[in-house]
């Protein structure tokens, strides 16, 4: 595997290849990670991997500073899974002279949920992805569904700039008990892990409860959403939404919208302790 920090040095190495496919990452990497860079073999060929960690898309009061860095073991991994270039440039690389310019998600989409509770961060996401790309240049670019609205937004982003790139998307890896694998749940306690997979129980409940209404409609589904919500807080969880949405563009569904048969995501936020956690479910 070539580690690549340089730009002009990727673009070299990539070179008439026009098959390329993508996954990038802030590294720290587990097995829902090593799981995109085998759907990515599967789109395109060689495969190329990134490791940065984006402070564009931190809050001010988030954890930049203390997100985990791992590289060794990270490299150790990514070779294990033949990858062929990873690309690992420094912030001074990727980001010679202040980042003024910006990639501002559309308001309906991007300051709902995740959004709300964390101002500018789909910007900070766009903007990164979009840079990271240019560089890359791949056919596809793979992203996991756990970060769902992430992986719309940029879905968006990449058809209303006619980026020459296929979007694909990686199912949700979870642990034996249900917790969706994330780099943050190495924040939580021995006693925080061994709960944490409440999250998950509360969404599959959710899920049969949606299931199960006879007449779905949008008071039935707001009922539901409160009453997840305060499961939670039962629980010891500080939940920032459970938010029953659209498939197609996560707004909440209409009366007509249920009737129709709208297809439906649940999704969630709550912290656990220190540490927040995010998850969803599709119905």
């Amino acid at each position: 595997m070539k580690i690549i920090s340089d730009i002009q040095e990727l673009r070299d190495h990539l070179r008439g290849q026009n098959r390329a496919s993508f996954v990038p990452t802030m590294g720290n990497l587990h097995e829902g990670h090593l799981s995109l860079m085998r759907l990515a073999r599967q789109h395109g060929d060689p495969v190329v991997a990134s490791i940065f960690v984006n402070r564009l898309q931190f809050g001010p009061n988030e954890d930049f500073d203390s997100y985990p860095r791992t590289m060794q073991a990270d490299i150790d991994k990514l070779e294990k899974e033949g990858v062929y270039i990873l690309f690992a440039p420094t912030e001074r690389e990727l980001y010679p002279q202040p980042q003024e310019y910006r990639v501002d998600p559309p308001q309906q989409l991007g300051d709902i949920l995740e959004g709300e509770f964390r101002p500018g961060f789909f910007k900070g996401v766009c903007t990164v992805v979009l840079k990271l790309l240019s560089c890359v240049q791949p056919k596809v670019a793979v992203f996991g569904k756990k970060d769902y609205q992430q992986l719309m937004i940029i879905r968006q982003m990449a058809k209303q700039f006619a980026l020459p790139v296929e979007i694909v998307a990686g199912e949700t890896i979870r642990a034996d008990d249900g917790l969706a694998l994330s780099s943050r749940n190495g924040y939580l306690s021995a006693a925080e892990r061994a709960i944490a997979p409440q999250l998950q129980d509360v969404l599959r409940h959710v899920r049969h409860e949606v299931l199960e209404l006879s007449n779905r409609n949008k008071a039935a589904i707001d009922a539901i959403e409160k009453k997840a919500v305060a499961q939670l807080v039962h629980q010891g969880w500080q939940p920032d939404y459970v938010a029953i949405r659209q498939q197609s563009d996560l707004a909440p569904s209409t009366n007509e919208a249920l009737l129709a048969g709208e297809q439906l995501v649940i999704l969630t936020a709550a912290k656990l302790g220190n540490t927040r956690l995010i998850d969803n479910l599709e119905i």
